[in-house]
């Protein structure tokens, strides 16, 4: 009798310490999704950007050469955008599964918007004469764009994406862009 006892006491002891393992989310976890990271960038000049677009609009503390305001547009407006502002990397393989990590490096916000095709973004200067994608149409006024949004040393993560070809552009900057192919 006493080893029947010693028994269920053993055994009454271990499923409490697995129900307890449970509740402390401590049991054997499930294998976490992959990530894969996306850098933006830019080279926003603060002096200019925040003379045009108020205080603290650019917070760039890159070491080195920034473009200022007019410079952006101006290289913009003749086909050939400043290629520091920029998606890294342009390109990315992933398995179906994998998070997409946004992480905004640069000096002032940035999009991360889904569109169907490459295009302009919603500021018609930045966009070395394409039209608007319809996705960027609005600016922040349009939720959808709003909801894309990534402020300076931010991120977003983005998940559920089916497999196949996905397109992603800043529609600020509509010359960052990135192609992600899900296998």
């Amino acid at each position: 009798m006493r080893t029947v006892a010693k028994v269920l006491l053993v055994g009454s002891m271990a499923f409490a310490g697995a129900t307890h393992m449970l509740a402390q989310g401590t049991a054997t976890p499930l294998s976490p999704a992959p990530v894969a990271q996306i850098v933006a960038l830019d080279e926003c000049e603060p002096s200019s950007f925040n003379a045009m677009l108020g205080p603290d609009f650019c917070k760039n503390v890159a070491i080195g050469a920034t473009t200022p305001f007019l410079t952006l547009f101006h290289e913009a407006d003749e086909g050939h955008p400043d290629p520091n502002w920029d998606f890294e990397p342009d390109t990315l393989n992933i398995k179906q599964g994998t998070i997409v990590n946004v992480a905004n490096e640069g000096g002032e916000p940035h999009t991360f918007t889904p569109v169907d095709h490459f295009g302009g973004g919603f500021i018609a200067g930045l966009n070395a004469g394409e039209n608007t994608v319809p996705e960027c149409n609005g600016g922040f006024a349009n939720v959808a764009v709003a909801r894309t949004r990534i402020l300076q040393g931010s991120n977003v993560n983005v998940t559920g994406l089916s497999k196949g070809e996905h397109l992603f552009q800043c529609c600020i900057h509509p010359w960052m862009r990135v192609k992600v192919e899900v296998k």
